[in-house]
């Protein structure tokens, strides 16, 4: 199995994830861990987003272990500019979280959460979605709710989107602890009422 390969394969691929998935599982599974580690951070130099995803991907496994690892996550690959990048941070996140536990994590979650960059903020939202299918959480809605919530007002519209949606997830098995939640909105600010159409959206 030559690298070459992997990527030849994946950069013939514009859409999905699958593919980005089964390349890192073949790398991962083929060289040592400090290789696959020196590799992934060669890749994430690449012109394409694809690689860059690949990347993304094996650093989020490498992630798991390794707090450095979870720092360039969360210091660089956040500021790509690429979406589909963004999008296996969010997974990349999550593999961390399930794998080290999503109590264990919550102060990981938490630092993320608080952080600056949006893009770092949302890998939580979207990565961790449907959030109260995950354990603990399943267990500790109000908690879930709680970390979300934060971030309804925030001057980024990509990220109320996420936070809007991830609210309305819960919504359907949590319908009264959304409607709690929301009553405490300041509904007369145009950021809170756009978050606010999204989160209530399945509330009757």
């Amino acid at each position: 199995m030559e690298i070459h390969n992997i990527l030849n394969k994946i950069l013939q691929i514009e859409h999905g994830f699958q593919h980005i998935i089964d390349g890192a599982d073949e790398i991962l599974s083929t060289y040592p861990k400090e290789q696959c580690f020196e590799l992934a951070f060669e890749l994430f130099k690449n012109k394409a987003y694809q690689v860059r995803m690949l990347a993304t991907t094996i650093l989020g496994r490498l992630a798991i272990t390794n707090n450095d690892i979870l720092r360039f996550l969360k210091e660089q690959v956040s500021i790509d500019e690429n979406w589909r990048v963004q999008e296996m941070l969010a997974k990349a996140f999550d593999e961390v979280c399930k794998h080290r536990g999503y109590e264990t994590s919550l102060p990981v979650i938490e630092e993320w959460i608080d952080d600056d960059n949006p893009n770092v903020v949302r890998a939580v939202m979207e990565g961790l979605r449907i959030w109260t299918s995950r354990p603990f959480f399943k267990d500790n809605p109000a908690i879930a709710i709680a970390l979300i919530s934060k971030h309804k007002a925030h001057e980024s519209e990509y990220l109320r989107k996420s936070v809007g949606n991830a609210l309305k997830d819960i919504s359907k098995k949590h319908c009264e602890l959304i409607r709690a939640e929301v009553r405490q909105w300041d509904l007369s600010n145009p950021r809170v009422m756009f978050t606010y159409k999204l989160a209530t959206k399945l509330l009757k």
